[in-house]
């Protein structure tokens, strides 16, 4: 892991295009090479990124580039960079390009293997449960992987429908708009790879409030009400997919 803090500036090109405009931030590198770009404000979501599998190259601004005008865009407003991090996208001509000028931090450290995201109570056994009973979402479904991992954070379940469609489920004990707001940054993101779209949402909860079930099909999400004793097997109350 790498993170430096420095004034940078940042542009996005591919399948969508965005840019950065010079400013300090928070840049993180991760070991599989993706990389990240934080603010200090907002929430946790990264205000740019290229996520693995992707290749990341570091080099400093030739002299012949330091001279030339191509070197400075409008977003430095005037500053040649000290250097350049060029992250090219594996899997598309998707291309993440930052540009780095004071350098205020920089420093690597190994973390080691991960065990990842331990939940307890009601809501890993819903996942646990949900897991081993794929088929509730519909006939013909099989399990990917639970905690499917993604630059932002773990999905709860992956799956594949009867269709062969890509399936994103986030679980809840009770379903709130934050749950349906988590859910909709993960179908966004996943989207954006080409081997997974189309990725379709469902938010599972024991309990769905009426704004997050109006929220979440109004995005084209399902909502799947799950009752946990018969999931465990001591009822026999009928599951409705809404």
């Amino acid at each position: 892991m790498r993170i430096i803090v420095a004034t940078c500036s940042a542009e996005y090109s591919g399948r969508l295009n965005a840019s950065l405009p010079y400013a300090k931030r928070v840049i993180l590198i991760k070991a599989d090479c993706s990389c990240l770009i934080f603010s200090e404000l907002g929430s946790y979501k990264p205000l740019n990124w290229m996520a693995a599998p992707c290749t990341l190259k570091e080099r400093d601004l030739s002299a012949d580039e330091a001279e030339r005008s191509e070197a400075i865009d409008v977003n430095d407003e005037g500053h040649t960079p000290c250097k350049i991090l060029d992250v090219h996208a594996q899997k598309s001509s998707d291309v993440l390009t930052v540009k780095l000028y004071d350098v205020e931090y920089d420093i690597s450290s190994d973390l080691g293997l991960d065990p990842g995201l331990v939940k307890e109570g009601v809501e890993d056994q819903l996942q646990r449960y949900l897991a081993e009973q794929i088929e509730r979402i519909g006939q013909g479904s099989r399990l990917v992987r639970r905690e499917y991992p993604t630059a932002i954070g773990p999905v709860d379940i992956m799956a594949v429908d009867s269709e062969g469609h890509n399936v994103a489920i986030e679980i809840k004990r009770h379903g709130g708009i934050d749950g349906v707001e988590q859910l909709t940054r993960y179908c966004e993101l996943l989207n954006r790879d080409p081997l997974l779209t189309p990725v379709r949402g469902i938010f599972a909860a024991q309990t769905i409030s009426p704004q997050a079930r109006t929220l979440a099909e109004d995005r084209g999400f399902e909502c799947l009400i799950l009752d946990y004793d018969e999931m465990k097997g001591t009822e026999n109350s009928d599951l409705t997919l809404f």
